[in-house]
């Protein structure tokens, strides 16, 4: 498939779910219209060539799930070029070693994976190394493991007060916004609400009444290409979209 076909194949996707999350945006309760959610492209696996053609498109926040990925995107000499306005959002479990490079990439915006006091406290040292302006925060999420499966990343549903309490306590260079979760794959959204979306949305609740903070001021990070609308629907703010736009990814090489 040629470049102009791929091109306008993203161009078009992009419109369609931008379309599907307005429509779906419009059905929300009237407690959710404060805001408008907040589409994230889900780049991981694709070229850059193909980042550029959704930014052009209009397209500003872009997700990564693999550190040397992202840093090697957004050091990209197409991208710095083209896309000075590009948001980068970091939604892959992020080790320790790994945090000098990821704060380290041109336009990061947050990242939404934060899942321990440890890691919190390493970005926390870290981040004035790299900010441009001594009184910019580095934005983060708390990621919390709803689907309580072991092989995902996130902090536990009971742990996630006390988290989001040390964040805003203890680290003074980061500004906690909001709450992500993947969830468990595959979920037949014709079922009903989302579980997933349900046990975030109640972690919100506990959040704000413990820590006595504006439900207003803590985001919903959840959807994906299979069930972003009724994320929206349920009130997400950010949604991350990848293979709606961009199609199937390859398999990564091992």
């Amino acid at each position: 498939m040629n470049r102009v076909v791929i091109m306008a194949e993203v161009t078009t996707n992009l419109k369609v779910v931008q379309d599907k999350i307005l429509a779906a945006s419009l059905r929300r309760p009237d407690e959710y219209k404060y805001f408008e959610p907040r589409l994230v492209a889900v780049s991981k696996l694709k070229p850059p060539e193909l980042i550029i053609d959704a930014y052009e498109a209009g397209q500003r926040h872009f997700g990564e799930n693999y550190v040397n990925e992202l840093a090697e995107k957004g050091n990209h000499p197409d991208i710095l070029k083209k896309c000075e306005d590009i948001h980068w959002h970091f939604i892959g479990h992020l080790q320790r070693n790994k945090v000098n490079k990821l704060l380290s990439v041109p336009n990061l915006y947050i990242i939404e994976t934060v899942d321990s006091e440890k890691i919190s406290s390493v970005l926390n040292t870290s981040w004035p190394k790299f900010r441009k302006h001594d009184d910019l925060k580095l934005k983060v999420m708390v990621q919390v493991n709803t689907s309580k499966e072991q092989e995902k990343s996130g902090c536990e549903v009971e742990e996630t007060p006390s988290l989001v309490s040390y964040i805003i306590e203890n680290c003074k260079n980061l500004e906690f916004v909001g709450l992500m979760t993947i969830g468990m794959y595959g979920y037949d959204v014709t079922k009903g609400p989302n579980p997933d979306f349900l046990c975030l949305k109640e972690c919100r609740q506990n959040v704000s009444k413990k820590l006595n903070i504006n439900l207003e001021c803590i985001e919903l990070s959840m959807g994906m290409s299979n069930d972003y609308e009724q994320a929206v629907e349920m009130g997400s703010a950010n949604v991350r979209v990848g293979s709606a736009i961009f199609g199937e990814r390859p398999k990564k090489s091992t």
